[in-house]
């Protein structure tokens, strides 16, 4: 489970962050959505410990993230920002093998490699794990820094925006791609994303903020409601009934 108890943070001068007191609990898939500006990547990066609360507490999994040691928090939790520039020039597996630094301290061991080794094909990935990143199209790059994530071996995996510099066909491969790895692997999975379709599609639960406070909590199905949608994106949201379960309109 993550708990987040009076958590606040303040940047910029003006933006406020809280406070808020969360529980989400462990397994599937929490998507964070909500209107761009809203706090999702910044509530993320602080569960993840990249960025530091001005007040509260975050636990993940019973560790408290502010406090414990950063080598038991790397192997609590594995986040991945937005912001993915490796200025050394690397393969892809090599990249990977970075997600193994908290068990090997750099010095791979057989066990590192079956980690990676794994983390290439549930990403599909071994064709291309000797080339380098630069060569690579933004869609495999995105999927080998989650792969990077995965080969962390860790029980919670943050991602901010995986779907960025994906086509339709990539995302939905994506998706089913962390599905797998909640349902599968047993992994629990928070992703902040703006689609709300693919969210409610492949999420258990949908967590929106607005202005830096969280103004919903609860599962897909009760979430993909005219009058809850139309409240989180501060539009008309109309529902369709499709084979595939609820599809949100905007108009």
């Amino acid at each position: 489970m993550i708990t987040l108890e009076n958590v606040t943070k303040t940047y910029s001068g003006e933006t406020t962050i809280g406070p808020i007191d969360l529980e989400i609990p462990s397994g599937g898939i929490t998507s964070l959505v909500g209107p761009n500006g809203a706090g999702k990547s910044t509530v993320l990066t602080m569960m993840g410990r990249l960025l530091t609360p001005d007040s509260g507490k975050i636990t993940v999994g019973g560790l408290d993230v502010a406090n414990a040691k950063s080598n038991d928090v790397a192997k609590k939790l594995a986040i991945l920002r937005q912001e993915n520039h490796f200025v050394t020039r690397l393969t892809v597996r090599q990249l990977i093998g970075f997600g193994r630094y908290p068990h090997s301290h750099g010095r791979l061991t057989i066990d590192d490699e079956k980690h990676i080794n794994a983390s290439l094909e549930f990403l599909n990935l071994t064709a291309l794990q000797d080339r380098y990143l630069d060569e690579l199209s933004g869609g495999q790059r995105q999927r080998a820094y989650v792969a990077m994530v995965l080969a962390q071996d860790t029980e919670y995996v943050f991602l901010d925006e995986p779907l960025n510099n994906l086509d339709m066909s990539h995302s939905v491969q994506m998706m089913r791609q962390l599905r797998a790895a909640a349902d599968e692997l047993g992994r629990t999975v928070i992703v902040v994303m703006h689609d709300i379709n693919f969210a409610s599609r492949y999420s258990d639960n949908i967590l929106a903020m607005n202005d830096g406070q969280v103004t919903h909590f609860a599962a897909c199905a009760d979430t993909m409601k005219s009058s809850v949608l139309s409240e989180i994106f501060g539009t008309s949201v109309r529902i369709i009934d499709d084979v595939d379960g609820p599809l949100a309109v905007y108009f």
